[in-house]
């Protein structure tokens, strides 16, 4: 009995090319018409991926994007269940505890402030906040950036024209005088009033970049051929064009989430942003920055988890960026 042993794709057995001859050229996903037959003869299943299935192999390779990503994961979970993790309420007092130290007694992890209050218990309703604020903002920014992008990109001309003259306007605005400004204007302490501040502003990259997709897709032939069968303009948008530009649309929605946490921090620390009774992280290095060396926690326990959720973020957009680009052959972490 002769043994076939297929070749390392697991697809062609030993000696194949050389009986039938060449094989034919294959297509992006590896696997040629040649291969299928034999993989059929062969007795093994080929089974078909689609391209969402091809990009959550490719991100699951990125090793830095799905640690930062489980780590984002616990520290958004932590803030939602805050009234149940914290060990201590967000302004409970304990006036035997004043000016702690980081220490393991009593659950101090991140020493106390002046009053007495537990600084791990107000980070951990800080998180809470703060993460709550940055989604709304990448959420309504990317709908709004989305749509008017495109709107922009499909009809071209005035409505093009008309809609990228607002967007360089809105870009050319110093975006920290604007915020300061609205603050004043209408009101700071409110976390939704601060989130819509922010989206007002961070709209602007996700239109330029669905307005120069749209533009290149509106050329295509599926395009014409939705239009030819009487396809609405909403449905072609919507329905034709929209799900081939999800990819940068999800990149650019990861990175707003980590700029908006990094804005909203330092609007609060200057303190135009979120107030009390709302929890906030960059409204609590505000209130330890008077204090010097001589209070360390206050400033950097808030200012370190500010950091690493934004480089989290920042890593998972990384390893989206990778996984959605079918382009992208080589895994860089």
């Amino acid at each position: 009995m002769v043994s076939e042993e297929l070749d390392e794709k697991g697809l062609r057995p030993a000696g194949a090319q050389s009986a039938a001859g060449p094989a034919a050229p294959e297509d992006p996903a590896g696997v040629g018409p040649a291969d299928l037959s034999l993989a059929y003869e062969s007795g093994v299943e080929v089974k078909a991926r689609s391209q969402w299935a091809y990009a959550r192999m490719r991100f699951f390779r990125h090793r830095l994007a799905v640690a930062s990503l489980v780590v984002l994961i616990l520290i958004a979970l932590v803030g939602v269940f805050a009234p149940q993790l914290a060990p201590y309420g967000y302004d409970e007092l304990d006036l035997d505890n004043t000016t702690r130290s980081p220490t393991l007694e009593d659950w101090h992890l991140f020493g106390t402030d002046q009053l007495g209050r537990d600084y791990l218990s107000r980070v951990i309703f800080g998180i809470r906040t703060s993460l709550w604020v940055a989604v709304f903002v990448a959420l309504v920014s990317t709908a709004l950036g989305t749509a008017v992008g495109a709107l922009a990109g499909y009809y071209g001309g005035r409505v093009d024209n008309l809609l990228m003259r607002f967007t360089d306007l809105i870009l050319t605005l110093p975006g920290l005088a604007v915020l300061l400004t609205a603050s004043v204007f209408f009101g700071s302490g409110d976390p939704l009033k601060i989130g819509l501040i922010l989206a007002f502003l961070f709209w602007t990259a996700v239109a330029r970049i669905v307005r120069g997709l749209f533009l290149s897709l509106r050329e295509k032939e599926f395009v014409e051929a939705a239009k030819a069968a009487g396809a609405s303009d909403l449905r072609i948008i919507v329905r034709h064009m929209l799900p081939n530009c999800i990819g940068p649309i999800i990149v650019n929605t990861t990175l707003v989430v980590a700029g908006a946490i990094l804005v909203e921090a330092a609007l609060s620390f200057l303190g135009f942003g979120i107030q009390p009774p709302n929890a906030a992280l960059g409204k609590l290095i505000s209130d330890g920055q008077g204090e010097g060396f001589e209070l360390w926690w206050l400033v950097t326990f808030p200012g370190l988890v500010i950091v690493v959720i934004a480089l989290c973020i920042n890593f998972v957009g990384d390893g989206l960026r990778d996984a959605l680009d079918p382009t992208q052959r080589r895994v860089r972490a």
